[in-house]
């Protein structure tokens, strides 16, 4: 069965604003069918990002200490509660036609959560998924968020994979609002820093096969529309 072509921008470390108005753009190109299906791969700055089922209780500071900190708290329709990004965590955003892919939310949820369990088995690492629980997990600790928006059937925002990034800054929300449970990295499972630039290949290797798709390549230093953030 042939793969459906797809798009993949990979756009390096990318402020959370900028990557979020670059997602409203291809996401109603992609409603128009403009575009094939595009999964962005990018880093951010540090950020704490406040979803749709968001508790203020669940900062475990005073606004004020993240400003001072230099941590922006930024305000997103995706959904679930609170996470954080910063340097070294993998993010990737699907700007996908669900209805191309089994027209079900929790099927498309299932099946990210499935890529990146494929895509650490190539690591010699065993994740699963935790029941009552959407994201992946290694052991008892949480290794990868994913928060979605699906409008008009085409999907916005994703997954964040911790891969060699500080975790310190997890310490001061309660991730996801999971206050028993810990938060760990790729790096902290195996004991050492990971190539990105590997993890990035295990993952599109992962969603092709999950969602059978076949990616080619842009990135943002070329010019190919519409994966420029100049264009923005």
């Amino acid at each position: 069965m042939a793969r459906r072509p797809a798009q993949l921008c990979e756009l390096g470390l990318v402020p959370y604003a900028d990557a979020l108005a670059l997602q409203r753009t291809l996401h109603a190109q992609r409603v128009a069918g403009a575009i094939p299906d595009t999964l962005l791969l990018l880093e951010h700055p540090p950020v704490i990002t406040l979803g749709k089922a968001f508790h203020p209780e669940h900062l475990r500071y005073a606004r004020e200490f993240y400003a001072q900190q230099g941590i922006e708290l930024h305000p997103t329709d995706r959904g679930g509660d609170v996470t954080c990004h910063n340097p070294g965590q993998l993010v990737g955003y699907p700007i996908f036609d669900v209805s191309k892919h089994g027209r079900d939310l929790h099927k498309f949820l299932r099946d990210i959560e499935q890529a990146i369990i494929d895509a650490l088995r190539a690591f010699g690492v065993e994740a699963h998924r935790e029941a009552g629980y959407t994201g992946v997990w290694v052991g008892n600790a949480k290794i990868a968020a994913i928060g979605v928006k699906v409008t008009k059937w085409v999907s916005m925002h994703g997954f964040a994979l911790n891969v060699n990034n500080d975790l310190r800054l997890f310490q001061t929300i309660v991730p996801c609002g999971i206050a028993d449970r810990p938060v760990t990295s790729l790096q902290q499972v195996l004991g050492r820093a990971v190539s990105m630039e590997r993890v990035k290949h295990e993952i599109v290797r992962a969603f092709e096969q999950a969602f059978k798709i076949a990616f080619r390549y842009t990135s943002q230093d070329t010019e190919v529309e519409p994966c420029e953030l100049s264009s923005l």
